[in-house]
């Protein structure tokens, strides 16, 4: 990171220089924006890549967003038309309605929550920031439409799984491994597609269909909804988990019934509880973390790269180089989506040709390999579709080898992130030597 300032900051100071001799290096620097409401994205349109204009690529990428919340919607589908016994399929049911219920309560203390939040909202960029009306009013709005993302993705999740826990119940009876361990995994790829298609439609869409001088307190709006939604079902949701479970041990003791007994309520209040805590929460929390991420790296971008005029007004040398790297940006995003489904659907063509019909089968192998091939399909991509957008051409990328530093600081987090669980595993895997 350190390498990527020092070489903004010089392509910013060495700007004059960069541009054709037959024109006086005469430029001015544009005033930097006084907050986020203030940002301005990039004209797309005067950046290409293998032919392609930006925002024409952009506009692929909510394509692809598109198809992949279809691939999520389509594996909901295959869960809930799944065999079922009956009185599972009640139980289930009866889950989904409990965390339905927390949920609808959840959204009226969120309410009550971003009334008081926009409320600052105004104070802060009206009174205090001197923002237009307008755009205060597009950040007030757009918290809003963060806040729906938060808790319709938490919803889906609550909904998916609670298909999935029955469906796998049953499934178990067969005697046979393998469909409990692929229908869980069913349920977390079409909660986690959804997920991040679902973001990176938005953020796309106001990238693409916002006016420039609106996007930033859009995103702005965004960030703060959906971060506002994904702190309070994460809080709550913890907290939810642990009353459920005390409560139900208490009233269990009351009454004196079993642990195993039918009747015993904390059957449903720690499924209510799970879900609420561990789906409700983790799903919300996700999208936000996705999300933010995305705004402060866009943030970052227009704020370290300075729009650099020239006095003819004939080129503007920091407003493409931004465009360029936020189309980049959103690039590799689009490209982890390709490489998680591409290489989900391997897996489990392989894992099922393996284990469909075995009686006996190592849960922890099939995932430990789909984690590392998504791993290692994603970092090739990477490395390739960095070099093909911005390997070469303007702005010296290629000269000053940006393309594979930032390629690089994208696999140090990929390659992170499967090194965490093999750490992990030293302490809870049942094949350790620890355990």
């Amino acid at each position: 990171m350190t390498s990527l300032l020092s070489w903004v900051t010089s392509m910013a100071a060495g700007a004059e220089a960069a541009v054709s001799p037959g024109v006086v290096a005469a430029a001015h620097h544009s005033a930097r924006p006084h907050s986020e409401a203030d940002l301005v994205l990039p004209d797309f349109r005067q950046v290409h890549f293998l032919g392609i204009d930006g925002w024409t690529l952009l506009l692929l990428g909510i394509l692809v967003s598109a198809i992949g919340m279809v691939f999520g919607l389509i594996v909901y589908r295959r869960l809930r038309d799944m065999p079922v016994h009956a009185a599972m399929k009640e139980i289930s049911e009866l889950i989904y309605e409990t965390c339905k219920t927390y949920l609808k309560t959840q959204a009226k203390f969120i309410a009550l929550l971003w009334a008081f939040i926009a409320v600052v909202i105004v104070v802060y960029f009206a009174g205090l920031e001197k923002v237009p009306a307008g755009k205060v009013a597009a950040i007030v709005a757009f918290s809003v439409v963060g806040i729906l993302g938060s808790s319709l993705v938490a919803f889906f999740g609550i909904r998916v799984n609670t298909f999935a826990n029955s469906r796998t119940a049953f499934a178990a009876l067969r005697g046979k491994p393998y469909a409990t361990y692929a229908i869980p995994l069913q349920a977390g790829m079409s909660i986690g597609t959804l997920l991040i298609s679902t973001e990176l439609l938005l953020m796309l869409a106001i990238m693409l269909f916002i006016p420039a001088e609106y996007a930033g307190p859009c995103f702005i709006g965004f960030a703060v909804g959906e971060s506002l939604g994904a702190a309070a079902l994460r809080i709550a949701g913890g907290i939810f988990t642990k009353i459920a479970d005390i409560g139900s041990d208490l009233m269990k003791i009351v009454f004196n019934i079993k642990e195993d007994d039918a009747r015993n309520p904390g059957v449903i209040a720690d499924c209510t509880g799970d879900n609420a805590g561990d789906s409700v929460g983790p799903t919300a929390d996700g999208f936000e973390t996705y999300g933010v991420t995305g705004v402060a790296l866009i943030t970052f971008i227009l704020v370290a790269i300075p729009s650099l005029t020239l006095r003819d007004g004939s080129s503007d040398f920091g407003e493409a180089l931004q465009a360029t790297l936020m189309v980049w940006l959103f690039a590799m995003r689009i490209v982890m989506i390709l490489a998680s489904v591409g290489s989900y659907l391997l897996n489990e063509a392989v894992t099922k040709a393996k284990y469909a019909n075995a009686d006996k089968m190592d849960f922890e192998h099939p995932l430990t390999v789909l984690v590392w091939l998504t791993s290692i399909v994603s970092v090739v991509l990477t490395y390739i579709v960095s070099y093909a957008l911005i390997g070469h051409g303007e702005f010296g990328l290629q000269e000053n080898g940006l393309w594979w530093k930032l390629a690089t600081i994208i696999t140090c987090g990929t390659l992170a992130g499967a090194i965490i669980p093999e750490a992990v595993k030293i302490f809870t895997s049942t094949n350790s030597g620890h355990v």
